[in-house]
């Protein structure tokens, strides 16, 4: 069973930044693409970035492009989100989850992110 575990989250001013880590509990050779997901407050879970363990390509969602960076650590089965010039809109619950494409089989407990305007 693959164990994903968030951290980095807490509250930042608007305009500032924050790093988000997840670390596998093992590699997760079953599954191809790591992806950041959130769910704001009486929203749905919306897709956040995506990256592959093998190529590291990226796919980010519009809302984030040129503010957020994801990336990965194959040797420490890490994958790390970079949050730049943050807004209150990007407070969210956020949720690292492992898959194979667009599909995500395995997730983290997730965590909170508070921008302050």
């Amino acid at each position: 069973q693959v164990q994903l575990v968030e951290s980095g989250g807490g509250l930042v001013q608007a305009g500032g930044s924050l790093r988000l880590s997840c670390a596998a509990s093992r590699r997760t050779f079953s599954t191809s693409t790591m992806g950041w997901f959130r769910r704001a407050p009486g929203k749905e879970r919306e897709f956040v970035a995506s990256i592959r363990w093998s190529g590291g390509s990226t796919a980010y969602a519009d809302s984030v492009k040129g503010r957020f960076t994801i990336s990965r650590d194959n040797a420490k089965n890490t994958v790390n989100l970079q949050m730049n010039s943050l807004k209150p809109e990007d407070t969210a619950v956020y949720y690292c989850a492992a898959g194979i494409g667009t599909s995500y089989m395995h997730w983290g407990q997730g965590t909170q992110v508070t921008v302050s305007s």
